[in-house]
C-alpha cells in the first residue's frame, strides 16, 4: 500500500480490475497520505473523506477507465452539488452548488472517487496560490515558493503524491504554470474540448478551458478521452478526433517540424534557467528526430497585452457580476482581495464597444498565429519567465492594488497566446535547476490536434521520465 502514492491513475484502476485492491483501500490510502503531507502544503481545503468512502462501497460504482482512483477537484469551476466551492473568495464563503457540472458528472462516469478540493487564487485570477481565504498552497519542492496558479492546489497535491492526478483549468496558464512550478504534466486541451456546462457555453469569449494535472502523459489522455465532447446545447465545440488520445501516447510521431523561441511575447526579461530548459529540450527533440529552429509567430506584443487586459478584466468583473445575480447580493470592496476589487471596478468601466474590438483583436491575433502553425507543427517556449518565485512576490497590497496583476504578467507570458487562439498546449517536466527545482517547457499545437501533443509528450516522457523525481515534501511509508 505504501506504493500506492507513486502510481498512476491508470495504474491504479488496473489494480483494482484485477482485484489486487479494493477501491476503499485507494482511498484510505490517499486520505492518509493527504493528512500526512497536507498540513506542510496547504493544498486540500475541502475533504470530502465520508464522500468518498460512500462511493468506494457503493455496489454500483461506475466501471470506467479510472474506477477507483482517488480524484481532486479544484475550489473553481466544476461545481459539485452539495459541496462547497468558494472560488478562493470570503464573498462565496458560503457558496453551495445544487447541480453537478457536465465535467464532474462525465468524471464519476470515469470512475474516480472525489477525495476533497483543492487551493486556487480568487476567481483564478493570478498564477499563484495565495488566496487570502485559505493562505498560500507551499511548494513541496521548496515550502517557501509558489506553486503557480490557479491551480497551484491541484498541481502541488499531484506533485507530493496525495493523488496520481487532479482537476485543473486554464483562461491564462493555469493548467500549465503550476504544472512547470511543480514538476508534473499538465495539457490545455482545444478550445471547447470539454464542456462547461451547465453553467456557461463559454467563458471570456473562450479564454478558459477545463482538464487536468497528473503525473503520466497517459493519464491526462486517458482522462480527456473520458470528458471530451460537447453537451446539449453548447454553443460550439472543438473539432473531431480521430481516435482515442490514449492510443497516441504508445504512438511514435513522425518527425515534427519545431520552432522554438526563448523571447518573450509580451516583452520583459527571461530567467537563464528558463532559457537553458528550452535548448535542452530543443537538443532533446533534435536528438529523436524532428527539425527543430528557431521562429516565433509575429505577433505584435502591445497588441496580445491589450486584447487580454481587456478580456481578462471584463470576464472578472462579468464573474462577479454572475454571482452576485446568483447569490442576490452584489459584491463589496470588503468583501474581495484589492487586485480582484480593482480589476473589477476596471472591467466595469469598459464599454461593449472596448469588450468586442478586443474579440475581433483576438481572432486577428488567432488567424496569424495559426498560419504560423501552417510550417511548424509544435512551438516550443518557456513555460514561464522564471523557476518558481517566493511566495509573497505576485501579491498585490490596498495601496498597491494592481502590483500582483502586472508582476503576473511579467511571470507569465508565454502560456496567454493559446488562451486567444485555442490551441492545445502542455507543459512538461523535462528539467530540474541547479536549486532542485523543476522548469517546465512549453509546447504548442495546432487547433483542435491534441493527438501531435500527445504522441510527442509520450516520446519525451520514454525518452527522459520523470516519475521517479520525488520532492523533498511528499507522501512517505510509515516510519
Amino acid at each position: 500500500m505504501d506504493d500506492l502514492a507513486w502510481i498512476d491513475g491508470l495504474g491504479q484502476a488496473a489494480l483494482v480490475r484485477s482485484r489486487e485492491v479494493r477501491p476503499i483501500d485507494l482511498v484510505e490510502a490517499a486520505i492518509g497520505r493527504i493528512e500526512q503531507v497536507n498540513p506542510s502544503l496547504n493544498a486540500v481545503v475541502t475533504s470530502l473523506y465520508d464522500l468518498a468512502r460512500a462511493a468506494a462501497e457503493r455496489p454500483d460504482l461506475p466501471d470506467g477507465p479510472f474506477t477507483g482512483v482517488p480524484f481532486l477537484l479544484k475550489d473553481l469551476g466544476a461545481a459539485l452539488a452539495g459541496v462547497r466551492q468558494t472560488s478562493g473568495s470570503r464573498f462565496l464563503a458560503d457558496h453551495v452548488p445544487s447541480v453537478d457540472a457536465e465535467l464532474v458528472v462525465r468524471l464519476r462516469s470515469a470512475g474516480v472517487l472525489f477525495v476533497g478540493m483543492t487551493n486556487a487564487p480568487e476567481f483564478g485570477i493570478l498564477g499563484t496560490t495565495e488566496p487570502d481565504l485559505f493562505g498560500p498552497t507551499r511548494n513541496p519542492w521548496d515550502l517557501d515558493r509558489s506553486v503557480g496558479g490557479s491551480s497551484g492546489g491541484s498541481a502541488a497535491a499531484v506533485a507530493a503524491g496525495l493523488v496520481p492526478m487532479a482537476h485543473a483549468n486554464d483562461g491564462g496558464g493555469s493548467i500549465r504554470i503550476p504544472a512547470s512550478c511543480c514538476g508534473v504534466f499538465g495539457l490545455k486541451p482545444t478550445r471547447a474540448r470539454n464542456s462547461l456546462a451547465p453553467s456557461a457555453g463559454d467563458l471570456m469569449s473562450g479564454l478558459v478551458a477545463e482538464h487536468a494535472v497528473t503525473r503520466s502523459v497517459r493519464d491526462s489522455a486517458a482522462l480527456l478521452d473520458a470528458t471530451a465532447g460537447p453537451a446539449v446545447g453548447d454553443p460550439y465545440w472543438a473539432p473531431p478526433v480521430a481516435g482515442p488520445f490514449l492510443a497516441e501516447v504508445e504512438r511514435e510521431p513522425e518527425p515534427l517540424r519545431v520552432a522554438f523561441s526563448t523571447a518573450s511575447p509580451f516583452g520583459g526579461p527571461v530567467h537563464a534557467d528558463c532559457v537553458r530548459a528550452v535548448e535542452d529540450a530543443a537538443a532533446l527533440c533534435a536528438d529523436l528526430g524532428h527539425r527543430v529552429e528557431e521562429a516565433a509567430p509575429d505577433v505584435d506584443p502591445e497588441r496580445m497585452a491589450g486584447v487580454f487586459d481587456v478580456l481578462w478584466t471584463v470576464g472578472i468583473a462579468t464573474e462577479l457580476a454572475a454571482w452576485a445575480r446568483a447569490i442576490g447580493r452584489d459584491p463589496g470592496q470588503a468583501d474581495v482581495e484589492p487586485l480582484t476589487w480593482a480589476m473589477y471596478r476596471a472591467g466595469r468601466a469598459r464599454s461593449g464597444v472596448d469588450y468586442l474590438l478586443s474579440v475581433e483583436d483576438m481572432q486577428r491575433i488567432t488567424r496569424r498565429v495559426a498560419r504560423f502553425h501552417l510550417t511548424y507543427d509544435v512551438w516550443l517556449t518557456p513555460t514561464v519567465s522564471t523557476p518558481p518565485p517566493p511566495l509573497g512576490y505576485i501579491s498585490s497590497t490596498p495601496d498597491e492594488p494592481m502590483r500582483g496583476y502586472e508582476r503576473d504578467t511579467l511571470f507569465c507570458p508565454f502560456t496567454p497566446v493559446q488562451n486567444v487562439t485555442g490551441q492545445p498546449a502542455m507543459s512538461v517536466p523535462l528539467w530540474w535547476n541547479d536549486e532542485g527545482l523543476p522548469v517546465g517547457v512549453h509546447f504548442a499545437g495546432r487547433f483542435g490536434d491534441e493527438a501531435t501533443l500527445f504522441r510527442l509528450a509520450g516520446q519525451l516522457e520514454r525518452a527522459r521520465p520523470w516519475a521517479d523525481r520525488r520532492p523533498p515534501v511528499s507522501a512517505r511509508a510509515p516510519g
